[in-house]
């Protein structure tokens, strides 16, 4: 459906002289830097990481508001960018590639009705290519209807609540019946109950109306929620592309372990392998890891591990399981859901989040269980 490959993007304001370079060179500082991936029809694909990494850039890129130093983008059939760095043989302006946007701020207009500021985009469509007004009429309702907006049609769109402003952006870009939607931090300015209820309705909708989206976001929970497949970027690169679940119970680098949610790293290196179940030596003690990854024995590693993936007792089992360790609470958090224990355990502090049932006192001597499959193996570099 959506296709980019070799996609690079620089801004005049950001190329910086090499002072240490006699022959004056220079230093070309990147927004994206040669990234490429597809995105498949009906898939909620993200863009996912910290501020500056180039997420948005690439999004503004394929709706036609940057035009790119070199790269192609494809939409189904249609090219909509090619060209390579100071020549551009293709680049389609963004009123003409059909796209839907969603921005960060809604964007509504504020003298419109909810029906007018949904009638819009398609009011102003070139004369051969514009509905009828029953036609109008009949998609914009629809429209309405499908998020739940029917009923305030006549109202002025300044008097909805956030979250009704926030779906009212989202049917103003859905009315046009893209081939794509794109969705720029949409959730980002509601309060945090109202932002969860609606990544899920979010999910319904994408997954009922069947809509190839590109969403980009900073929030880890809401691209584990949302997406069908994640691109992880850091400094206008993809460091590690693939499934929700694979992103976190595998991440490839430290850096994605570290972005991805909560981890604890135990550094070690490798001193046996038997087929994808790894020993690792750590100063405290080895530790044995299933993992697919392919490293060698002597390599240096990092072993990930979720607070999820710890489990704590007051009971030891040794010799009845792999990776059980000894340590002392030295605090406890409630956290409603759940109960954080973090445990002195060596010379490394380990955070531990169980079922909030289990609550053990600071001080206390307990026993760590860390299952193999749940570790993850994470090379160093």
């Amino acid at each position: 459906m959506l296709r980019i490959d070799n996609l690079v993007k620089t801004f005049d304001g950001e190329r910086r002289r090499r002072r240490a370079l006699s022959s004056g060179a220079e230093e070309r500082v990147f927004a994206v830097n040669d990234i490429g991936f597809k995105v498949e029809e009906g898939e909620l694909f993200t863009l996912l990481g910290p501020s500056g990494c180039g997420k948005t850039t690439t999004l503004r890129s394929i709706a036609g508001l940057e035009s790119p130093d070199s790269g192609t983008i494809e939409v189904g059939d249609r090219v909509f960018f090619s060209g390579a760095a100071g020549r551009k043989t293709v680049n389609v302006p963004a009123n003409e590639r059909g796209l839907g946007m969603v921005f960060q701020s809604y964007a509504i207009w504020p003298h419109m009705s909810v029906f007018d500021n949904v009638a819009f985009p398609l009011q102003v469509k070139k004369r051969r290519e514009r509905p009828g007004k029953r036609e109008i009429a009949e998609r914009v309702m629809r429209v309405l209807e499908t998020m739940e907006l029917g009923s305030y049609a006549d109202r002025q769109a300044t008097k909805l609540s956030g979250g009704q402003q926030q779906r009212l952006a989202l049917a103003r870009a859905l009315v046009m019946e893209p081939p794509l939607l794109l969705l720029d931090e949409p959730l980002s300015n509601l309060d945090a109950k109202l932002r969860e209820s609606l990544r899920y309705e979010l999910k319904r909708l994408q997954r009922e109306l069947g809509i190839t989206s590109v969403y980009v976001t900073h929030d880890q929970t809401e691209a584990l929620v949302l997406s069908t497949s994640i691109a992880v970027m850091r400094s206008g690169k993809v460091v590690q592309l693939g499934r929700p679940r694979e992103i976190y119970e595998n991440p490839n680098c430290k850096f994605v372990a570290e972005f991805i949610g909560t981890s604890n790293f135990i550094a070690g290196n490798v001193v046996a392998k038997d087929g994808e179940r790894y020993s690792v030596g750590t100063e405290d003690g080895q530790l044995l890891v299933d993992s697919a990854a392919d490293l060698p024995v002597g390599a240096d590693v990092i072993v990930s591990i979720r607070p999820e993936a710890v489990e704590v007792s007051t009971s030891s089992r040794a010799g009845a399981v792999p990776n059980e360790w000894t340590g002392t609470v030295l605090t406890r958090a409630f956290l409603g859901e759940a109960v954080d224990h973090v445990v002195k355990v060596g010379t490394h502090e380990i955070r531990a989040r169980g079922n909030p049932s289990v609550s053990i006192e600071q001080g206390t001597s307990i026993y760590l269980r860390l299952d193999p499959s749940k570790l993850a193996l994470v090379p160093v570099g």
